[in-house]
């Protein structure tokens, strides 16, 4: 593909016949306005989506567009690696807010007050994306991490909502903080990257499972076997766009109009129809984000 192709907008995907939703996306990120998005998505069976928040200003964000939105849900979170960045500094201005200070145990308590008060809004239906993150956080950073996903699973359980987790090279310890804490009635491993043998374990635990572009990729055989093991009533398909762009456009923007690229390569490895995969993901993002 020539590099320009990078900037080209894949092209709709067929549409599917079953309405399905988009599980974890983060519009907020992407090019065009919303209602572009939106529309795009429909125009291929992709009915719903769930706009994820990733740090204070974004889950404001997502709740405010979910509000204006029939066809959009929110989460709101501070995800694994923007707490570290409270409590420590982001010299960098890696998140996208600009070189911050170090703020303390003091500054992660008030921005988790925060996002408790926005976990009480209706058309917020989870507490995510949070969880633990050992790929971008050095071990200086990870007991902030971990306070941070402690306190989100006790909002989510106080509010009844979802938790969506963002689990990246940390199974065992987001599955054993799981087991200390309490998990609350829904879990959603979003982007599940775990294998065959960690998908046993979070369905016997009831955790829905939510497979992103990744599993198109060539080397993706342990996420393709982790599906195929999934129960079906436990599977979420999502783009957690802009990012992981399906095969064969990786590399290019991702979108939620996507998803249907993305549910037709499930569909092989799990053996259904792409009928019955989208009816059953359809009803389990539904019950897993109580809409």
């Amino acid at each position: 593909m020539a590099p320009q192709d990078k900037n080209t907008p894949p092209p709709l995907p067929e549409p599917l016949r079953v309405a399905v939703a988009d599980s974890h996306t983060h519009l907020d990120m992407q090019e065009g306005t919303v209602e572009e998005a939106l529309a795009k998505a429909a125009s291929v069976g992709v009915t719903t989506v769930v706009q994820v928040g990733c740090d204070l200003a974004g889950s404001r964000w997502a709740a405010e567009t979910a509000a204006a939105h029939d066809s959009v849900h929110a989460t709101v979170a501070l995800h694994p690696n923007e707490a570290p960045r409270i409590v420590l500094g982001d010299p960098d201005g890696w998140s996208r807010q600009g070189a911050r200070g170090p703020g303390g145990d003091s500054a992660l308590d008030a921005a988790l007050a925060e996002i408790d008060k926005l976990a009480a809004l209706p058309q917020v239906r989870g507490v995510g994306e949070t969880g633990l993150d050992c790929f971008r956080t050095g071990p200086d950073g990870m007991a902030a991490q971990e306070a941070s996903f402690r306190a989100h699973i006790e909002i989510a359980k106080r509010h009844g909502k979802a938790l969506v987790i963002h689990d990246r090279e940390a199974h065992d310890d987001v599955l054993r903080i799981l087991r200390e804490e309490g998990a609350p009635d829904r879990v959603v491993f979003h982007c599940y990257s775990g294998d065959a043998e960690m998908a046993k374990v979070c369905a016997a635990a009831g955790y829905f499972m939510s497979f992103a572009g990744n599993v198109t990729f060539k080397n993706a055989q342990p996420l393709r076997d982790a599906l195929a093991v999934a129960p079906p009533e436990l599977v979420l398909v999502e783009t957690d766009a802009p990012f992981l762009t399906p095969a064969p456009y990786r590399g290019r923007a991702n979108a939620p109009y996507l998803i249907p690229v993305t549910l037709r390569a499930m569909a092989e490895v799990t053996g259904m129809t792409e009928d019955a995969l989208a009816t059953a993901v359809a009803a389990n993002t539904a019950r897993a984000f109580g809409y």
